[in-house]
């Protein structure tokens, strides 16, 4: 995959995208991954690459221009042109399969604004516009970092096992499951029966099961429209009676 970033802080990258699995994927060339500075194809003397708006009101918005030949830069030689992912307030809520659609393209290009907003226009050469959330940041970057480092661990061979991704919370429409490690016992809390048992469908079964009860207890709300088969709306009757028990 080829990722390219357009923003007026390239330092912010260096850290965090040269660490970690992120940075792992970039060193075994499976990420391709370049900060852009747009204020360099700015047209004027000042370097300025905001400007207030017309019509009034406050703050300053990103002009076109040094967008546009910055997107002509990291897109020329490209057969394909790929994604150009604005990050924005107003834009779809990032979350798992978002990331998951996103793993699957050849070439991202996320742009990083800052100000009061972006002329219009920019709109006109982007393909998706995301947001992490309902709040607002300082600028783009370290909500572009947050969508790549979760599209890029899903890319073949950037995790050590295969399987953690699809395990992953949010992958299988469901919270994950708990986990444990040793000891088995730590100040009066033990490591559960069946995960010590070496019964490979009683723990798959568990570990469903638990999953089903976190997403149950902590995001009620990813269950609104999840399609449960026939155990599953079992083992959720059991919980909730396991649960009313408890209190």
């Amino acid at each position: 995959m080829k990722i390219d970033v357009l923003s007026l802080f390239p330092e912010m990258f260096t850290g965090p995208m040269y660490q970690s699995m992120v940075g792992n994927a970039i060193k075994n060339g499976i990420l391709d991954f370049k900060v852009t500075d747009f204020r360099q194809f700015t047209t004027n003397k000042q370097k300025h690459v905001d400007d207030t708006p017309y019509g009034g009101g406050a703050g300053m918005l990103l002009q076109v221009q040094p967008i546009f030949a910055a997107l002509d830069e990291v897109q020329k030689d490209q057969p394909n042109p790929g994604r150009v992912i604005l990050l924005d307030p107003a834009g779809k809520r990032f979350d798992q399969k978002m990331a998951e659609e996103l793993a699957q393209e050849e070439h991202l290009t996320f742009i990083c604004g800052h100000y009061e907003g972006y002329d219009e226009r920019i709109r006109s050469r982007v393909t998706d516009e995301i947001s992490l959330g309902d709040f607002v940041l300082t600028g783009g970057e370290l909500g572009a970092m947050v969508v790549i480092d979760a599209t890029v661990r899903l890319l073949p061979d950037v995790l050590g096992n295969r399987e953690s991704a699809i395990e992953d919370s949010f992958s299988t429409g469901l919270l994950e499951h708990p986990h444990y490690t040793r000891p088995v016992e730590y100040e009066g809390m033990v490591v559960p029966e069946v995960l010590r048992s070496g019964n490979h469908k009683l723990i798959a079964e568990w570990r469903h099961k638990e999953s089903l009860r976190r997403t149950y207890l902590r995001r009620p709300d990813m269950l609104e429209g999840y399609e449960f088969t026939k155990q599953e709306k079992i083992w959720l009757e059991e919980i909730k009676n396991e649960e009313k028990q408890e209190k």
